[in-house]
């Protein structure tokens, strides 16, 4: 693979996650009590179990979202 094409297929990975990121982050903003009540029930967890699990998916993706994908880019892109 040349680095034009590692570039882009990095680019466009973090285009992809950060949109998944964006799409989960205003899900749970949004529908926030729903799939808090969904969730618990799923898992018989409280609901501020269930908020704290959000909380720590959306960080969690978001730290490997920048370290996976938007830090090679950034590298590939100083190159």
């Amino acid at each position: 693979m040349t680095p034009e094409t590692l570039t882009a297929f990095f680019g466009w990975m973090t285009v992809l996650n950060f949109a998944v990121l964006l799409l989960s982050t205003l899900m749970v903003v949004a529908l926030q009590d729903r799939i808090a009540a969904i969730h618990g029930r799923m898992f018989q967890m409280d609901k501020a179990e269930v908020r704290k699990a959000y909380f720590k998916y959306l960080a969690n993706y978001k730290i490997l979202t920048l370290i996976f994908c938007l830090m090679p880019w950034i590298a590939l892109k100083l190159v």
